[in-house]
């Protein structure tokens, strides 16, 4: 009943919403009051918004530290409240995560780079960016794949967005070894979980005025499980005549991606599915680095890059690409009300690829991460201003 009251909360203030954004206002009123908090404690932040940033593994710390320029050049009254949670790299504990935990249920929102996941067992099967996410009940990721402008690529003129549900499904995390040799792996699927995805997609669909919600399963294979996130993707449609309702196979999903993304307008669809569809979409218009992302609860907005990829053998080479970090960032902006910061940061991004004078190597460029930084920087104020 709770899940289920969160999802009405949800879909009250989705509805009720006054401007453009979907939820661009949710958390303003609870960020206000923690600025109004920080204010009292340190003069230095006046008027600002806390925001939790969380910088991670791979190029993760120099994504941030691009954003945290362009913020710096931009003037935008947003202070980093900073921590640092990594497993591979041996500051992952229960207290560090239960200082980020806190940290961001203060602020409500944050901005994080990719926590790489190791593959040794040791002991724990819940990574700790899972029990993040699930302590935060982040439970819808929505990844907006869109072509940039003046960056050609097989499919231009791209413009979907995928939305998971991301604290259960195959992600889990129940395996046991059921006889030597044999591994049993559990799929959770719940009816609450999958009508809040399902809601939310709709909602997202009615907000952003999109026509069509295609959900993605396998229930030809998996009927009980993969069925009932079908159902209840079925019977929430009902609530919404004016949006089409299709339904897609995961393998024929990849397929049609590939062939003919146009077709495509809102994707739904279970945890592991979504985490594949979104790294496949996001090579569709130019790879990990030009996709942003977001994570959702009813309470708190998570702004990272769409393709979740820590691009190890990048690090420390000045190559990584900003873009999707920068947009995520504005993003975040946008959410918190501060619609003339991410508008010019979102602007700048555009404008230096679409002159494509400054493209890091990703992009078919020999530019560095530092390069593309100034050259944002430089049109953040055109005319000197």
């Amino acid at each position: 009943m709770a899940a289920l009251s969160s999802v009405r909360w949800l879909t009250r203030a989705l509805v009720a919403a006054p401007n453009p954004g979907v939820w661009r206002g949710l958390c303003t009123s609870a960020a206000s009051r923690a600025a109004a908090r920080n204010q009292a404690e340190d003069v230095r932040v006046e008027g600002a918004f806390p925001v939790t940033m969380l910088p991670g593994d791979g190029v993760g710390p120099e994504l941030m530290h691009a954003v945290k320029e362009v913020f710096k050049a931009a003037a935008v009254p947003v202070e980093f409240q900073e921590h640092h949670l990594s497993e591979v790299q041996n500051i992952a504990s229960e207290e560090k995560l239960d200082q980020v935990l806190s940290s961001m249920k203060e602020n409500k929102v944050a901005i994080i780079g990719k926590i790489h996941t190791p593959m040794e067992y040791k002991g724990e099967l819940a990574s700790y960016d899972m029990r993040l996410r699930r302590k935060l009940d982040l439970f819808a990721n929505v990844v907006h794949v869109k072509s940039l402008p003046g960056y050609k690529t097989r499919h231009n003129n791209l413009d979907l967005v995928i939305i998971r549900e991301q604290t259960e499904g195959e992600y889990s995390s129940l395996e046991h070894e059921s006889a030597k040799g044999v591994i049993e792996c559990l799929k959770i699927v719940t009816r609450t979980k999958s009508q809040r995805i399902a809601k939310f997609a709709f909602d997202y669909a009615t907000k952003k005025g999109r026509a069509k919600v295609t959900a993605v399963h396998k229930a030809n294979i998996m009927k009980l499980g993969d069925g009932l996130f079908l159902q209840c993707c079925r019977e929430v449609s009902e609530l919404y005549p004016k949006i089409k309702f299709e339904t897609m196979i995961i393998d024929n999903c990849c397929m049609q991606l590939v062939q003919n993304p146009y077709q495509f307008d809102v994707l739904v669809m279970p945890n592991l599915y979504g985490n594949i569809i979104d790294n496949l979409a996001a090579g569709l218009v130019g790879g990990a680095g030009v996709v942003p992302g977001e994570s959702y609860s009813a309470e708190y907005a998570v702004f990272e890059t769409g393709a979740r990829h820590p691009f190890a053998q990048a690090v420390g080479r000045n190559i990584a690409n900003p873009t999707a970090m920068l947009l995520s960032a504005s993003n975040m902006l946008k959410h918190l009300n501060l619609e003339y910061h991410s508008t010019i940061i979102a602007d700048a991004v555009k404008k230096v690829i679409k002159v494509g004078k400054v493209r890091t190597r990703d992009m078919g460029g020999y530019s560095t991460t530092s390069d593309f930084i100034k050259s944002i920087i430089g049109h953040l104020h055109p005319h000197g201003g």
